[in-house]
């Protein structure tokens, strides 16, 4: 992947929609979420026209204060796991991920939790609501299990959608690095009323 990423989320829509572009500008990932859903489940695609699906999330249980969101590729073979770390996450939200055989390898967390308080707050005022997604900015940082970053998500400046920059920050296993992008895509998804 050629770093940064841009994860690019439509703010007016029915169904939550996100298109994850490279570098050079090219569609690396889309997600249309379908709205209505009891229980999370996700396609991920490679097209904007949905018709090569490249991973599938599947939460474990419809109340998702601590679910487990399943990942598989289009053959549906593991590519991994990632959850909620529950009460822990009620203030910074924080998400573990799992290799395909259910170990940790990689931990996200909120750099700080304060600015998703204002945002949120702020975002509920008419007018200061669309200055809060110009002038706040949520980041992420995702970690090795030793605790060396290696990826960080920051939401960018925009009015009318939420744009979200994804940096590399140090080397990583391939396998952990897709898994880390799709769960940070995943995590944007389920905190997108948190900012």
């Amino acid at each position: 992947m050629q770093y940064p990423l841009t994860l690019t989320f439509k703010l007016v829509a029915l169904n939550p929609q996100v298109a994850v572009t490279d570098a050079a500008g090219a569609l690396v990932l889309y997600v249309k979420q379908k709205a209505f859903r009891l229980r999370e489940d996700v396609t991920v695609f490679a097209d904007r026209e949905q018709a090569r699906p490249l991973y599938r999330f599947r939460a474990d249980r419809v109340i998702d204060f601590r679910a487990t969101y399943r990942m598989t590729d289009a053959a549906g073979e593991p590519v991994g796991a990632m959850q909620r770390e529950g009460l822990r996450s009620i203030w910074r939200s924080r998400f573990t991920v799992f290799d395909t055989v259910g170990r940790p390898t990689l931990r996200i967390q909120e750099d700080d939790p304060w600015v998703k308080v204002l945002d949120a707050t702020l975002g509920e005022v008419p007018v200061l609501g669309w200055l809060s997604g110009y002038l706040l900015h949520p980041s992420y940082t995702v970690a090795e299990e030793d605790g060396r970053p290696v990826l960080r998500l920051v939401k960018q400046p925009s009015f009318w959608e939420r744009v979200f920059r994804l940096e590399r920050l140090d080397a990583m296993a391939p396998e952990d690095e897709v898994r880390g992008v799709l769960a940070l895509l995943m995590m944007v998804l389920l905190e997108r009323a948190r900012g």
